[in-house]
């Protein structure tokens, strides 16, 4: 008996659950209210484009030229730095010893060449002239000598060769005279010109190595290349700064005095864009911070989107044209690296934009 209502009461059940889903899947789905409302434009033709906020002389990524260990880092994120300010320094002791040894090697030249100007010395013209005093008397004495023999009559009173030894004397004496006068005359001219052309050539020398190791060691000294602000800093003291194309640079610095939004224009609408069209960015989050921009420039070259929305329409290799526009922080409180949505004016689609004559 009970089987007998079982199954008609399986197959009721079964009706009722079939009409119940089909109920629930005709049902059109409610869309729940976003958590803030999205911006709006003020035009009423325009082109929608997400930007990027940057510093206005572009965010530079700092880099060394020569890899090393830190051992000073100057600056902390927020600073403002000037032109040449030091920003962080290498480990450079190899160079210190080097640079002393060099210096070293100057100091010795600048000796040389300070002694070879100081020529004659008064102690060296004394000495040369008493040689020629003593070279004088002795020549005076030889004369004398010889005089003395030439006098005697008497063939037999002196000889021939005593005679020949005395007139010897005299040229020897003679010859050590001029030689001592040369010497004397030699010490009063003072320094050798071509000697002094070495010695300071040599001092050129020694300044051009201390010069080299110099700026080699700036090298290990990275400054800022602008007045800007430091906006991330990825070096600590004890870490190794290594040098190339970093994907995170050891510091990152930039002007935000005034800041610039790149703005990715799709390429399809790139032929509605005008350069004095107006532009208005919203804030992400808070669609009542908003501020007119003022156009930089158009950079003309079309290259492929890198800054991704998250947009589920967004095809990775669209090309974008980037345009640039200005605002200062008072305008609009926002920071470099942050995401703006853009709306330019511009003509509707079914619009004909007029082209110049000759063009």
């Amino acid at each position: 008996m009970i089987v007998k209502y079982l199954i008609p009461l399986l197959a009721l059940c079964g009706v009722v659950f079939a009409v119940r889903t089909v109920i629930r899947a005709s049902q059109v789905p409610q869309v729940p209210a976003p958590v803030l409302e999205p911006a709006r434009a003020p035009f009423e033709a325009y082109i929608a484009a997400a930007g990027i906020i940057e510093a206005s002389t572009e965010n530079i990524a700092l880099a060394t030229t020569v890899p090393g260990v830190a051992t000073k880092v100057n600056v902390r994120v927020g600073d403002r730095v000037k032109l040449g300010d030091e920003l962080f320094r290498l480990d450079d002791r190899d160079l210190l010893a080097q640079l002393a040894i060099e210096r070293a090697s100057v100091a010795a030249a600048q000796a040389k060449v300070a002694r070879l100007e100081s020529l004659p010395r008064a102690e060296d013209l004394r000495a040369a002239q008493t040689r020629v005093v003593e070279a004088d008397a002795s020549l005076s004495e030889a004369h004398d000598q010889l005089k003395l023999a030439e006098s005697i009559s008497d063939p037999r009173a002196i000889s021939r060769e005593e005679l020949t030894r005395r007139r010897s004397s005299v040229d020897v004496a003679q010859a050590r005279r001029d030689t001592a006068q040369a010497l004397l005359d030699w010490q009063k001219t003072g320094a050798w010109q071509p000697d002094m052309a070495v010695a300071k050539a040599e001092l050129l020398q020694a300044e051009s190595h201390v010069e080299s190791v110099e700026t080699l060691r700036e090298r290990f000294i990275v400054r800022a290349p602008i007045d800007g602000t430091v906006l991330q800093v990825n070096l600590r003291v004890g870490e190794y700064a290594p040098t190339g194309v970093l994907s995170r640079p050891l510091m990152l610095l930039g002007d935000t005095q005034t800041l610039h939004i790149r703005v990715d224009i799709d390429e399809n609408d790139a032929w509605r864009f005008r350069n004095d069209a107006k532009a208005v960015a919203f804030l992400r989050g808070n669609r009542d911070y908003s501020t007119e921009l003022t156009p930089v420039r158009v950079e003309p070259y079309v290259v492929p989107k890198r800054s991704l929305t998250g947009d589920s329409t967004e095809r990775v290799d669209t090309r974008v044209l980037q345009v640039l526009y200005s605002f200062t922080p008072a305008q609009l409180t926002a920071y470099v690296g942050q995401q703006v949505d853009i709306f330019i004016e511009a003509p509707s689609i079914g619009a004909r934009i007029a082209v110049p004559a000759g063009k």
